[in-house]
This record gives C-alpha cells, structure tokens and sequence, in this order.
C-alpha cells in the first residue's frame, strides 16, 4: 500500500527547526520501525547537497532518524530500492527531476512507494508526486527529458499556495495560473495546498492537515475551498 506524507513547505517562521509544525504526523507516519531514511536532496540549486543533508539532519535528529543522503552513495538505485523510508526536499522541481532521470532513479522511487516503502517530500518534493510537474511554482531553469513526474496520486498540487494579490501587482494571480492550467487540462484537479498544510495517503485514502483551506480547482466549475474536516476523496479519482 502506497504511503506518502506531503507537505507544502518545511518550516511555518524563518527562526523555526525543520518540520517543527508537523512532528506529530511525520511520527505517526513513519510509525516505530523506520529509523533510517534515504534523503534526495536534487531540488537544491544554490544550497550545496551536503549543506542541504546536513541542514535536514538537524531537524530530524531529535526526532531520532539517521539520514542518508542519496548523493553520497555509488549505488543510488539499490539505495532506494532497500531504503526504510524516503525523504525528497523542496528547492527547484525542474532541477530534481533532471537528476532522478538522469541517475535513472523515476522507476525505482515509483516501484518502492508503490510496494510500500513511506514517502515524505515537501515543496518540490510533493509536487513530484504528482501526474506531471506543470503545477510547480519554479522557473524552469534546467529541461528534465520530460514534464511527466513519479504519478503515484491522481492530482496536481500546488504548493505554497496563495491567493493574495500584492497591492499594485499588475502581473497574474496564483489563481490566474492555476486556471490557465485546467483550462487546458480539463481531466485533472488541481489542489492549492497553503504553507502549514499537508496531505497524507493511505492507498487510496487521502486526508488533509492544517488550519488553512485547500483551494481545489477543476475545469467548469467555481473553486472549491475545503478545510481539515471536509472529504477530499475527490481528488483520488482517476481521470
């Protein structure tokens, strides 16, 4: 059964530790077997990866997991394949996926999450989840073979969601972006996941946590606003 933890950003205030607002739910995610996770930390551009390990590390060390960082390893695809749990950060999506294809890595993140193996990603790392990379916030600044993404949930998130409209900002809305989107891709929902918000999966139970509303957009109809006591099931139907 698939398992995936997916959070829209890491940190809630810039003095706060990793994952400080959802230590309740990666602890009952990863439950008390998992102690050891394979780290990807591809969607760091400008934050060198041993940086980037290290800075995660620190947030998850108290929480009593080892990491191991992908990129440390001369055998990156039998690390995934006998890893614990994975944990994929946020950073740039186009970067991340240009190296899981590149280290030949898509098939065998997709074949471990879907035999059972928790997945937890933040930013970039949830967006990957999803069918394709087109509902990313990031600028495309290296070309991956393909838009197409790991597809182990049936809908489009869009992290960092916002829907404010800077005062003087002639430029398009999250919202705009978002609808140029399913205008085009009239199949797929797109969920508008706010900072301090997550999706957890459980096969094909999906529940959202945070205090925020989710903005759910879809071809043809009004966005839809949904809050951690609606049902979200609608998002888990395949198109």
């Amino acid at each position: 059964m698939k398992r995936l933890l997916l959070l829209s950003n890491s940190r809630n205030l810039p003095d706060e530790q990793p994952f400080e607002w959802a230590v309740d739910e990666i602890q009952s995610f990863f439950g008390p077997d998992v102690r050891e996770l394979i780290f990807i930390p591809y969607a760091g551009v400008t934050l060198k990866w041993d940086d980037y390990a290290q800075w995660v590390q620190g947030g998850l060390l108290r929480l009593g997991y080892k990491l191991i960082s992908i990129h440390t390893l001369p055998d990156p695809v039998a690390a995934i394949q006998n890893a614990q749990g994975l944990l994929v950060g946020g950073g740039n999506t186009f970067h991340l996926m240009y190296h899981l294809f590149k280290k030949n890595l898509v098939e065998a993140i997709r074949s471990s999450v879907l035999a059972g193996v928790p997945y937890m990603g933040w930013s970039a790392g949830g967006n990957i989840t999803c069918p394709t990379l087109q509902t990313t916030n990031d600028m495309p600044i290296i070309q991956p073979p393909s838009f197409d993404a790991l597809d182990l949930i049936p809908f489009q998130i869009n992290p960092h969601y916002t829907s404010s409209h800077p005062p003087g900002h002639m430029g398009e809305t999250r919202d705009d972006r978002l609808k140029e989107y399913i205008e085009v891709n009239r199949h797929r929902f797109v969920a508008g996941l706010p900072e301090g918000c997550l999706f957890r999966v459980e096969g094909e139970r999906l529940r959202m946590v945070g205090s925020k509303k989710v903005r759910i957009f879809h071809y043809g109809t009004a966005p839809l606003d949904l809050g951690e006591e609606d049902d979200f099931l609608l998002l888990m139907q395949r198109p």
